[in-house]
């Protein structure tokens, strides 16, 4: 019996959130491109901002039920998403305590815009509870976390965070994008607001931008409120893609997170690879907190290479897994953090957050491991040369 007779994970991947074809009862929801709808006075007033045509209104109740909660919103990107959340909830005065690494594009924004608002900011030194606690003050209203983080897969303790904010009375919000819903539900551990870069697993085809929010009926209207301010909708073109592609979430990142784990194993005995940063590793410090409250340790790993083999060397000489700026399609990607995803932070700022030259952020796709692996042993003995 599914708990409280809810329909399974595949059932929820393609059925919740369908657009009914009324007419023709055909199997895949129809696209509502119309800007302009009717309104009699009574009814919801539906308009492409408003985030609630029948293509948008029906994908946030998927990505709802996914992430365990209330309710949704869906933006043209992942940091629109974040921006949105972050605005709605902090305004001059207000402090956030964020957790030092995180992905660069959240870093930048934190840096570059908090500062015009008057909104107070501190980074912890690492990602434990006790550097959260110390940092909180009479004016902190939200605590912002990333797990696992990008690039070095750190793991922070949802549950501790969550009592932590709770016993404060401050809002907590995650970016659940590495894990994804199949992989990790923070809302099980009392996470108020749920962050996606939906351009990735969401997404999961290389092909659109996107970003979501899962969190409670009440919160999500709150970031209505400021979002329909921002602008940041998403076409419903890309909404009905969206929707496609969550139909096979569960398949993919399962299979995504069943080669990850081959590959991490492979690369921890590489004498051609100094470190890997994977949860599901029992060499990976937080290793058993992630088996706490992940159901898999998820299809992004990093890893360095000894000295002497240049990153760039190495991933222009790859066949099959390919460079790439974004992560988690089908394909695998890498890519060096310090020339993408963290290039806006200086190098200090890097180091002090481990992030070294050498490192490789590795998206595992659904290729053969096999493949995979003679891919990277060719790679690795050309850049030698």
């Amino acid at each position: 019996m599914k708990e409280n007779n809810k329909p399974g994970i595949n059932t929820i991947c393609v059925h919740t959130g369908e657009v009914k074809d009324e007419q023709f009862k055909g199997a895949v929801s129809p696209m509502y491109m119309s800007t302009s709808y009717a309104f009699d006075g009574v009814d919801v007033k539906r308009y492409p901002r408003y985030f609630n045509t029948p293509n948008q209104e029906m994908l946030c109740k998927k990505i709802a039920a996914l992430e365990k909660t209330e309710d949704g919103l869906i933006f043209g990107s992942g940091m629109a998403a974040i921006s949105a959340a972050m605005f709605a909830f902090l305004k001059s005065g207000d402090h956030v305590i964020i957790q030092q690494v995180i992905y660069g594009g959240t870093y930048n924004f934190i840096v570059s815009e908090f500062d015009k608002y008057g909104i107070e900011y501190s980074f912890t030194e690492s990602d434990t509870i006790e550097d959260f606690e110390s940092l909180i003050k009479e004016n902190t209203k939200v605590l912002y976390i990333e797990t696992p983080s990008n690039p070095l897969l750190g793991i922070t303790d949802l549950a501790a965070i969550s009592n932590l904010a709770k016993s404060k009375d401050i809002l907590t919000m995650i970016d659940n994008t590495f894990a994804s819903p199949i992989n990790q539900n923070p809302a099980d551990f009392g996470i108020d607001i749920m962050l996606h870069s939906a351009t990735k697993y969401m997404g999961g085809h290389s092909d659109i931008s996107a970003g979501a929010i899962a969190a409670s009926k009440e919160h999500i209207a709150h970031i209505w409120n400021t979002a329909i301010n921002f602008g940041g909708n998403l076409s419903d073109q890309t909404v009905w893609l969206l929707e496609r592609s969550l139909k096979t979430l569960n398949l993919r990142v399962k299979e995504q997170t069943k080669n990850a784990e081959v590959m991490a194993l492979y690369l921890e005995g590489n004498l051609d690879i100094d470190r890997v940063y994977y949860p599901g590793l029992k060499s990976h410090p937080q290793h058993e907190l992630a088996k706490k409250q992940m159901k898999g340790f998820g299809a992004m790993l990093s890893f360095e290479l000894t000295n002497g083999i240049d990153a760039m060397d190495f991933q222009n000489n790859l066949k099959f897994i390919k460079p790439s700026m974004s992560l988690a399609g089908l394909e695998s990607t890498t890519v060096s953090p310090v020339q993408t995803t963290h290039a806006l932070l200086s190098e200090k700022e890097r180091l002090e957050r481990g992030i070294k030259d050498g490192l490789i952020r590795f998206s595992v796709g659904i290729e053969e491991p096999k493949d995979l692996i003679e891919d990277i042993e060719q790679a690795i003995q050309k850049a030698k040369k």
